[in-house]
């Protein structure tokens, strides 16, 4: 498996594994899948400042992606970045989420200007809330019935690692 800086040739896999994400689970609470355009936007935006978009691939399929985002769009936040991972479904729970954490996690150590990451999670992601903890983040607090999706209320809980 090799992870490496996405590019927009994966935008269309990339778009796949989010936009399934959107139309069937509450992982994520956008509610409207994106388009192609929308998605250039995206990825441009991860090619700046201290926000990478990086991706697995595996005999040349894109098995997963990470990002580490900004925050919040005030600058006092500049210094934190959120950090997303999505596996396509077929991949999972063979170590590819882990790997796009461990790379995204040292891209923000090696980052001067990257303080701390936070993810934001949903209360019933119970693999993810595992692997962040089997990480080094530290839970910073939960977040009651904030989003809702599928017709009922949703959780999230808040990780945090320094770097």
């Amino acid at each position: 498996m090799e992870i490496r800086k996405a590019n927009v040739n994966d935008l269309p896999e990339i778009l796949d594994i989010y936009n399934y994400e959107v139309e069937n689970t509450n992982v994520t609470f956008t509610l409207i899948p994106m388009g192609m355009e929308e998605g250039k936007r995206w990825l441009f935006e991860h090619n700046i400042k201290n926000h990478p978009m990086i991706v697995a691939e595996e005999n040349g399929v894109i098995a997963g992606y990470g990002c580490l985002s900004s925050y919040r769009s005030h600058e006092a936040y500049d210094s934190t970045v959120e950090l997303s991972v999505y596996v396509e479904r077929e991949h999972r729970k063979n170590g590819v989420g882990r790997k796009l954490m461990e790379e995204l996690i040292a891209l923000a150590k090696n980052d001067e200007k990257t303080h701390a990451i936070v993810s934001v999670i949903t209360e019933d992601n119970v693999g993810s809330i595992h692997l962040h903890e089997q990480l080094g983040f530290s839970c910073s607090g939960v977040l009651h019935e904030c989003g809702y999706k599928f017709g009922k209320y949703h959780s999230v809980v808040n990780y945090e690692m320094i770097v």
